[in-house]
């Protein structure tokens, strides 16, 4: 027809617009993903079963201890304390046995717990001092409770406290325990190192992932000769 002209976008430049069309189409599902790459990346990992900053639990209210220990005030005026979920996906499952009944006093420092892993065991500080006011019974009928739940239906016992302030201002909470529960990752990698060189021939088999992510339940498969260096590296 008079006035008009047909061009073939094959032999112009449309062909490469055409491919930078194609190729945003499929760029931004990957966008989308790498902007929610912390909830992926936690499951991820969760089914490698390894041991990162990013997985573990830390809610945010709560004091912890050095010792791997946590502390928290009720509204009643008495502190629930129980293990971090750092301590608990490196030992695995375990037995705790509660050394302490209520109505009993207890200082800050002191062992209130022990957990036992076929004869291999840890002793667990007390995070403050105070009298004992409840156990958790409910652990010794169901021992999977505290990995479950372990800030909240894994309590170890609620205290009364003698010294809250005095022995809880130099925990750590919020931003401050994410930054140490990091360094502490990277502080079990560099125990591991020097304690399997000692007692091991194949540390890297036993301990990590591939990419070099610590696993989880890695003390499980470890002789008493780590667990007591364990202790006295990372719990007392």
């Amino acid at each position: 027809m008079d006035g008009y002209s047909f061009t073939d976008i094959f032999e112009t430049k449309g062909i490469e617009y055409l491919i930078i069309i194609a190729f945003l189409i499929i760029l931004i599902p990957f966008w989308i993903i790498i902007n929610k790459q912390l909830p992926v990346a936690k499951k991820i990992h969760k089914m490698m079963g390894v041991i990162t900053a990013r997985i573990l639990r830390l809610p945010q209210g709560l004091f912890y201890s050095k010792n791997h220990t946590w502390a928290f005030m009720e509204k009643s005026g008495n502190a629930k304390v129980g293990f971090d979920d750092f301590l608990l996906q490196v030992v695995g499952d375990v037995n705790v046995k509660q050394l302490k009944s209520p109505g009993e006093k207890l200082r800050k420092g002191e062992v209130f717990a022990e957990i036992d892993q076929r004869g291999k065991k840890l002793r667990i500080l007390s995070p403050i001092s105070g009298e004992i006011v409840a156990t958790n019974l409910t652990l010794s009928e169901s021992p999977g409770l505290m990995q479950e739940d372990p800030y909240g239906e894994g309590w170890i016992y609620a205290i009364k406290p003698t010294h809250w302030l005095a022995e809880t201002n130099k925990y750590y909470l919020a931003e401050e325990a994410t930054f140490w529960l990091t360094k502490e990752i990277d502080r079990l990698k560099d125990f591991l190192a020097m304690a399997l060189g000692k007692y091991s021939s194949e540390p890297s088999m036993i301990t990590y992932q591939e990419g070099g992510e610590l696993r989880k339940n890695i003390l499980s498969d470890l002789d008493d000769k780590i667990w007591a260096e364990f202790q006295d590296t990372f719990l007392s």
